[in-house]
């Protein structure tokens, strides 16, 4: 199962760094997030996009984890040569990671 069957994102950026939350639909699916959407994950799955690390801050009180991935916006939205290098287009690619079928 994708990512997106289950929650959704919101994102931000700022210089070359991306702010991604990952916001579980329904409360009882925030632990399946947080055992499964690991900054390790991200990193692998935004392969060649995200360059620098990916730290991941868990928000249990509002079924959420936050991911900054350093280095990911090829030096910024407004220095950058790429086509849309927002944090936006990093989450809609970040719904498709692929997640245990539950």
């Amino acid at each position: 199962m994708q990512l997106r069957q289950i929650a959704h994102t919101r994102a931000g950026d700022k210089g070359t760094a991306s702010n991604i939350s990952v916001i579980a639909f329904r409360a009882e699916d925030y632990a399946f997030l947080e055992e499964h959407v690991t900054a390790e994950r991200v990193k692998e799955h935004l392969r060649g996009i995200v360059l620098g690390e990916v730290v991941r801050h868990a928000l249990p009180g509002i079924g959420a984890l936050n991911f900054v991935l350093h280095d990911a916006l090829k030096g910024g939205v407004t220095r950058s040569l790429a086509l849309d290098a927002h944090g936006k287009s990093l989450s809609s690619a970040m719904l498709s990671l692929e997640l245990p079928d539950r």
